[in-house]
């Protein structure tokens, strides 16, 4: 049963180790070139922005973790409370559940009744995107997320793995939805040409979800009774420094930068790289487990390093560290280059 497998989720993540193994996010490539003249007031900085139409004090959305089981629903009402109280995004778990079972349907609703105000993304999956409308519909939503998840689905023991018509069902769904749709990866990147198909497709903006942080493999390693295929893909995957790139030097819609953001200063690097939000979630995981103050603090913590590293490179607001300068170097630079990808720009934007 799927709520079943939702707790599964929950749990494996809540205890398991299913981090990357060797591949990383790539941030530790990214070097943001300190500035010995900010020139700016650091009580002044701004982490205000605007996503979608839609205005957060911080460009931070806690990205979609949960719902589908009873137990989902105590960590969606701390997540929902943090969200709200900090003026940030935040996203919900596949709703699917709620769509095939209906009295599982407070495990998601919770999250629009402790965070009135707050930018809600929902979410479906694209195997069961017949589902876009029952789930848009669900709640009073903001924009909908259609996520693609093929590692896992080609992992998962129970996975749907026809992937033929993604791209038609999800422009058609993109012109049927009164709200935005975006689309979003599970953890294993996003490319530049699939980027560039699913803006001409209509979707609003794109989560990258690269590699680097959870990865889907690992969790459906821990489910299944032959570990090998698992073991073999746990570290299959675009990094998310690399995913981030190559979106944003390829389509003029927002993009979210998600995948093993663990510090303020990933942040920074994602949105120095061309991000316009960045998105957490198994860090807020554990500490939804213990309310949402905890939650709170955590952000905030997020929040502080942010606005230091912003402090450092002379960068005020959002779209002034998206022009500071950085260093690609490593693999993250071998992989972008073999891209066709020019990194040395990045170093010199200041003075352009």
């Amino acid at each position: 049963m799927i709520h079943q497998r939702k707790l599964e989720h929950l749990k494996i993540c809540s205890s398991s180790d299913v981090e990357y193994r060797l591949k990383k996010t790539g941030f530790n490539d990214i070097e943001l070139i300190h500035k010995a003249l900010p020139q700016i007031d650091k009580e002044g900085i701004s982490l205000k922005t605007e996503f979608l139409n839609k205005k957060l004090e911080a460009p931070i959305i806690i990205t979609g973790i949960t719902g589908g089981h009873p137990a989902s629903r105590e960590v969606n009402r701390e997540l929902a409370k943090a969200a709200e109280k900090l003026k940030i995004g935040m996203g919900m778990g596949s709703q699917r559940a709620a769509v095939e079972h209906p009295d599982l349907l407070t495990t998601y609703t919770i999250i629009r009744d402790e965070a009135p105000s707050t930018f809600i993304i929902g979410n479906i999956g694209a195997p069961q995107i017949e589902y876009a409308d029952k789930a848009a519909d669900m709640m009073d939503l903001d924009a909908l997320a259609i996520h693609l998840n093929p590692l896992q689905e080609a992992i998962q023991p129970e996975g749907d793995v026809n992937a033929k018509n993604y791209l038609k069902l999800i422009k058609e769904t993109t012109e049927s939805l009164e709200i935005p749709v975006i689309v979003k990866e599970t953890g294993a990147g996003i490319k530049r040409e699939d980027a560039i198909a699913l803006e001409k497709a209509g979707v609003a903006a794109i989560d990258v979800a690269g590699s680097g942080g959870t990865s889907w493999a690992a969790v459906e390693t821990y489910r299944s009774q032959d570990r090998s295929l698992g073991d073999l893909y746990w570290d299959w995957g675009i990094p998310t420094a690399v995913s981030t790139v190559e979106v944003s030097q390829s389509i003029k819609i927002p993009i979210i930068s998600s995948g093993g953001i663990r510090t303020g200063l990933d942040m920074a690097k994602a949105i120095a790289l061309g991000a316009d939000a960045v998105g957490i979630a198994l860090p807020l995981l554990n500490e939804a487990y213990k309310g949402h103050e905890a939650v709170m603090d955590r952000l905030k913590k997020y929040m502080e390093e942010l606005k230091v590293a912003m402090f450092l490179v002379g960068a005020s607001n959002r779209e002034e560290l998206k022009k500071c300068d950085l260093i690609i170097q490593g693999k993250t630079r071998e992989w972008l280059t073999q891209r066709g990808i020019n990194t040395d720009k990045y170093a010199r934007r200041s003075s352009l």
